[in-house]
């Protein structure tokens, strides 16, 4: 049996729930802190600071050859990430995608993909170097600038950070998704950026407001326009969080003869055209945009997507607002400033990002100076050892030939350091020459100099500031606004306004007309057409016809309640013609014990009598009666036994009541009240029972009313009927319908 002994002493006695925590927590540190989130100071994330480091180490500088990009990424991860090579190209390949990142940090040649979404050709077939972009991020690294550290194998060492003469971080911006946490960061104008960080070197207490002056927002780099609001903008500035609408820019083609087409220029930022294309395609295919009649892509380099209109009728502008609706030619990018501020993850805002990365550049400043001084201070102490030995020429001369150990004596001898003996004896003959004193002398004098200016630099706070703010003057030349790079892409646009959807929807409703049906056991349908001959529409058995309603598609269905509420549904929503339908009860909340008493078209301009059985009523706005809510809106207040009854439209000067006790009163339409909600008023007065029937008619067409035969009979001495509102009226006039109502 084997010797199990050994091994016991590497047994852990641990809960799983303990030893599973730790070690997650320790994944999930590791992908937030070296894959996911960038660093504040250098906008980095390590794979793509390895893989531009990696091509400065194999001087792949902006006015250099290129080499096979397969190079590089057998460079990186052999030496630095210790991860697949698939990964390294890709983020290789993104870095050099104009479409991509704002400004590229790689000069690619080859095929890197494009913006229709094509991948790029395998890395065996590409090349590249760096942009002068690039150069700048990495400008320091000779000088002691930032920290190194040891590489996965210890064999070699690689930057912790990047000296990032600009600050990239919102320059190219970033995405990743980390273990509980995610960050999104927009790209903006460089030459904006620096501006902002300009303002802050000279106030580092300016306002939010200050800086969105000279640096607005994102600036992509497929341009666009930003549509968002700029308090939103400044919300998101303010707290690290939000997002950005951008939209398509297009321009309108005059084609002659009252015909046009739009050409749309730039897309949103990461986008991919082709699919773009494709779901444009599929919304003209489906119906769904009846405003759009075809779509071509006519792009080369630039993009130029043409969209011709179903006809010239149409309004450019709700054409577009409709695709903005319904495809990718809208997009909102969010912003989540979610960064490593010294190893640790926080979510910064705009001025906090700026302050950090202006920080990291004077700590920058501060290294080089010390740098230069050490080697400044280091050639000052060798050149005052050669002087020494000019001015004891003879004597340095005699050492050297007589004497054993001739460094030993030369810093007995003249007090010597170490280095200056060792510089002496290095010294050439030639180097003995006259004309070698005086250059010496005068790079002696140059040095003191150098060394004054470099000590007052380390010992001023305010000189490195200033020396911050002239690395960054300089930088901005690279990004000036004025050349094809620097220039601003991305163009503010006002926000749609708030009525507009509502537009849009409709125009994206094919307009037909159709007639609503619904049954008496509450089933809807949709006939098509306004020609229906409803005697002939089939229902289910013991199920018959209650109410219909002439309309169309685009109009809305008000459905009056007998409890008083109103609900609105939209002639599109309604179901088709074929088979019964549906239960009005799927698409609203109405309960067993309620029914629906009316069901009519929405006049935006119309009003409606509204009355209860109890005899009070009120004139009610149509558009008051809308709700978007499936439980509906009440509008009558109603009680138990008093439902609603009458929902008739309000066309008159003069109002007739009739009561169960067959008692008529006419009296002024202008004593009931116009109002949105409520109960009324009183219409009629009764001792007992309640309203039969009540409506709205015009004096001069006179008093009529419909026997149960359908016949109209009208009433020459109606006036003798009238009085005063909530009176109790007289007995109806012989030949009045025996059913006591207006319509027998």
């Amino acid at each position: 049996m084997a010797d199990l002994s050994d091994g016991e002493e590497n047994i852990i006695d641990e809960s799983m729930n303990e030893a599973l925590s730790r070690r997650y927590l320790a994944y999930a540190l590791s992908t937030i802190t070296s894959r996911a989130l960038p660093d504040v100071r250098d906008g980095l994330k390590p794979v793509q600071r390895r893989i531009l480091y990696a091509m400065r180490e194999l001087k792949l500088n902006p006015d250099s050859s290129y080499r096979k990009c397969a190079k590089i990424v057998g460079e990186v991860m052999g030496n630095y990430h210790p991860h697949g090579d698939s990964a390294i190209y890709d983020t290789l390949v993104r870095l050099a995608q104009s479409f991509s990142v704002r400004y590229p940090l790689v000069d690619g040649q080859g095929n890197f993909g494009n913006i229709d979404g094509d991948s790029a050709a395998a890395m065996r077939y590409t090349e590249s170097r760096m942009t002068a972009a690039a150069k700048l991020l990495l400008d320091g690294l000779d000088e002691n600038a930032v920290d190194f550290r040891d590489t996965y194998d210890e064999q070699d060492s690689e930057p912790v950070v990047l000296p990032a003469a600009y600050p990239n971080l919102l320059a190219n911006g970033a995405t990743g998704i980390a273990v509980g946490m995610a960050t999104s960061i927009p790209p903006h104008n460089a030459a904006e950026l620096i501006d902002a960080c300009l303002l802050l070197v000279d106030n580092r207490d300016a306002a939010l407001d200050e800086l969105l002056e000279v640096m607005p927002g994102p600036d992509f780099p497929t341009g666009g326009t930003l549509v968002e609001s700029p308090e939103n903008i400044r919300e998101a500035y303010a707290t690290g969080r939000g997002g950005f609408r951008i939209r398509a820019k297009w321009e309108l083609e005059e084609l002659g003869r009252g015909t046009w087409q739009i050409v749309v220029t730039e897309i949103p930022y990461q986008v991919q055209k082709g699919k773009l294309i494709e779901r444009l395609a599929e919304l003209i295919e489906t119906k769904k945009v009846p405003l759009l009649g075809d779509v071509r892509d006519e792009s080369a380099e630039d993009i130029r997507l043409v969209l011709e209109p179903k006809s010239k009728t149409v309004a450019p502008e709700m054409l577009m607002e409709s695709l903005y609706k319904l495809s990718d030619l809208e997009s909102r990018f969010s912003m989540n400033l979610n960064v490593l501020d010294r190893g640790a993850p926080k979510v910064m805002n705009l001025k906090e990002v700026l302050n950090a990365y202006l920080d990291h550049r004077r700590e920058v400043v501060l290294r080089i100076a010390q740098h230069r001084l050490d080697k400044t201070l280091a050639r000052l102490e060798v050149l005052e050892g050669y002087l020494v030995a000019f001015l004891n020429l003879d004597e340095v001369i005699r050492i050297i030939r007589e004497e054993d150990h001739p460094k030993a004596e030369l810093m007995k001898a003249f007090n010597l350091t170490e280095n200056q003996a060792e510089a002496i004896l290095n010294m050439r003959l030639r180097s003995l020459r006259k004309l070698e004193e005086m250059e010496i002398r005068g790079e002696h004098a140059e040095l003191e100099k150098k060394r004054d200016s470099l000590e007052a630099l380390i010992n001023s706070q305010a000189k490195q500031w200033k020396e911050v703010g002239k690395g960054l003057m300089e930088a901005r030349k690279v990004f000036d606004p004025s050349t094809e790079l620097g220039r601003r892409r991305s163009v503010f646009g006002d926000a749609p306004a708030a009525d507009l959807g509502d537009m849009v929807a409709e125009a994206l409703i094919v307009r037909e007309p159709i007639t609503v049906v619904l049954s008496e056991q509450g089933w809807i349908r949709a006939l098509r057409g306004h020609n229906n001959d409803l005697d002939k529409v089939k229902f289910k058995d013991g199920d018959g016809l209650l109410l219909s309603c002439p309309m169309e598609t685009t109009d809305k269905l008000i459905l009056m309640s007998s409890d008083g509420r109103a609900f609105t549904l939209g002639g599109d929503k309604l179901p088709g013609g074929r088979g019964a339908g549906e239960p009005i009860r799927f698409q609203i909340d109405l309960e067993e014990e309620h029914s629906i008493v009316d069901m009519f078209r929405l006049n935006p301009e119309g009003k409606r009598f509204m009355a209860s059985k109890a005899g009070y009523g009120f004139i009610c706005p149509e558009p008051e009666l809308m709700s978007a809510r499936k439980a509906g809106k009440q509008v009558v207040t109603t009680g138990a036994g008093n439902p609603l009854t009458i929902t008739k439209v309000a066309e008159g000067d003069l109002v007739a009541v009739v009561g169960e006790n067959r008692k008529l009163l006419i009296f002024d339409a202008a004593d009931l009240p116009e109002m949105p909600r409520g109960k009324g008023v009183k219409l009629q007065n009764y001792k007992d029972g309640g309203m039969a029937d009540a409506m709205i008619f015009k004096s001069e067409d006179g008093f009529a009313v419909t026997d149960t035969a359908g016949r109209q009979r009208t009433f020459a001495d109606w006036r003798d009927w009238m009085g005063k509102r909530a009176g109790a009226g007289r007995m109806a006039p012989r030949g009045f319908p025996r059913n006591g109502t207006f319509q027998g």
